[in-house]
């Protein structure tokens, strides 16, 4: 699958949105358009079971205003995927034929394993997390799965969301005390069904529109200094105290707060309880948030369909930094060398006891090197600043949002003054000790990324030795490479400071010797 343009209709039990995803091998797979709209079909099923024909038409007039949109971003390539709703309605064969019939859109009704299972999908492909207990709670139902080491255990999707527990439990708009307490009691109940969930330890990691409110209501709260919910991680005792917070707030106020849906107003402290519920049963103090869900789960299916190696769960940081140098004028070629000739220089200063080895920095070092300065490519006097804002400021799959800012850090290291005033406000997410070894990784980026200034990749290999009390880095190249060694002279003061020797550089190149 080289190239898709496509779009998901997700008819869900709360709302009902069009995505539409453009995919290819270079960009990957991008949302260029997200519309939702506000349905409550959970609302429209009667006491027979049936959704009644206000439901149904809302939803044709829904599909139909869909696609116009369809028509003029010419997306012909549509999947429309209903969840518990319609799953639920005894008449959703009649509603499958209508829908056909009135709006030309094919409605697929997902089982309760596949809703469970896109979300995994999703979530396994986009987060580093390597097992986990997974919830997905919407209008109409709630999937929670099981996976550890990436492979999926167990699926399970109870009949009640957000919609339905407030039919259930709450009479006025939004939940009190007595109503919390029965709705905990119910929810603990059915989770403690599950055997295979219960104290296994592992992060709960939420997907959907109710985790990532509930994470960008945190983050509104404290004032969080990065941007972007996915991957985004809380304690249960945030989520104890955001939802003493939302307790205090009038059904009026909560639709005003910021972070927070309008819409899920008289729904977020539910989906709160629900959520602490759950970490009860499963004993963990951990809760992710994934801002992929049923959606993307779906459409990385599709592409694995046409190229299994399109993405790999087990690696989910590689193709997102391929993707990012990429889109930032970095070729292939370039992001190799920078990667090997970083891995070279750090293996090089290991053996002569400069650092002790670890695999850990020399992972984050070679993720570093793929994406140092591509600021660049936007403007090359601030490309410090604009590298920073960059990957700080984006989601990265595969990358804890506390990862992504020593990423940022590494990849932007201009000098230490600059280094400094990027780290100021994360100085509490880092102890000084990994702030200093950021800071030295920094600068051996620097003086790598000087090693390839012409982007010609002609430098190939660096050996490092002791001479005396100072240190000899020979750097062989494949030809002559003048800009190079006046550039590298220029950054070596960097590595100097950080191993306080003298650096004498010498570049080799078959037949000639400077």
């Amino acid at each position: 699958m080289k190239n898709l343009k496509t779009a998901i209709i997700d008819i869900g039990s709360n709302t009902i949105r069009l995505v539409l995803y453009s995919y290819n091998k270079n960009e990957g797979l991008r949302e260029f358009g997200n519309i939702k709209t506000v349905a409550r079909l959970r609302t429209y099923l009667l006491p027979n079971g049936e959704m009644s024909e206000e439901g149904i038409q809302l939803l044709a007039d829904t599909l139909n205003s869909f696609r116009l949109i369809l028509a003029d971003y010419e997306v012909t390539d549509v999947k429309a995927a209903a969840t518990a709703a319609v799953r639920q309605a005894v008449n959703n064969g009649e509603i499958i034929r209508r829908m056909q019939e009135e709006t030309g859109i094919k409605i697929d009704i997902l089982s309760e394993e596949e809703e469970a299972y896109y979300g995994f999908v999703a979530v396994a492909h986009s987060m580093d997390t390597p097992s986990a207990v997974t919830i997905d709670i919407g209008g109409g139902s709630t999937e929670i799965t099981l996976f550890i080491n990436k492979k999926l255990q167990k699926t399970i999707s109870f009949p009640f969301g957000t919609v339905s527990l407030k039919q259930m439990f709450i009479k006025g708009t939004i939940i009190n005390n007595d109503e919390r307490i029965k709705l905990r009691a119910y929810v603990t109940e059915q989770f403690s069904s599950l055997p295979w969930i219960k104290d296994v330890a592992f992060p709960v990691i939420g997907i959907g529109g109710s985790a990532r409110n509930i994470a960008q209501v945190h983050q509104q709260k404290t004032n969080y200094p990065l941007s972007g919910v996915h991957e985004y991680s809380m304690k249960r005792d945030d989520l104890d105290a955001l939802q003493d917070y939302l307790s205090r707030f009038s059904f009026e106020q909560l639709k005003q707060l910021d972070g927070l849906s309008s819409d899920r107003a008289d729904t977020i402290v539910l989906a709160l309880e629900v959520f602490l519920a759950l970490l009860s049963v499963v004993g963990t103090n951990t809760f992710q948030v994934s801002k992929k869900g049923l959606r993307e789960g779906v459409i990385i299916g599709r592409v694995l369909q046409g190229n299994s190696k399109a993405y790999n769960k087990y690696n989910v940081f590689e193709e997102s930094a391929r993707q990012l140098a990429q889109a930032y004028g970095r070729t292939e070629e370039e992001v190799h060398t920078l990667a090997e000739l970083t891995g070279q220089f750090y293996r090089g200063c290991c053996n002569l006891q400069l650092f002790h080895y670890n695999d850990a920095d020399l992972e984050l070092l070679i993720k570093g090197a793929k994406v140092y300065a591509i600021g660049e490519y936007i403007e090359l006097d601030s490309s410090s600043q604009h590298t920073f804002y960059l990957i700080s400021n984006q989601s990265l799959s595969g990358l804890s949002h506390v990862d992504r800012v020593k990423l940022a850090l590494l990849a932007s290291y201009k000098n230490r003054d600059y280094f400094e005033r990027f780290a100021q406000p994360f100085e509490s997410w880092m102890s000084k000790e990994e702030l200093k070894k950021l800071r030295d990784f920094g600068a051996i980026l620097k003086f790598v990324y000087a090693l390839n200034m012409t982007k010609r990749n002609v430098v190939k290999q660096l050996v490092i030795k002791n001479k005396g009390n100072d240190l000899l880095i020979e750097v062989m190249t494949s030809e002559r490479a003048i800009a190079e060694m006046a550039q590298v002279e220029k950054q070596k003061k960097h590595i100097e400071r950080v191993f306080k020797k003298n650096i004498t550089i010498v570049f080799n190149v078959e037949g000639w010797n400077c």
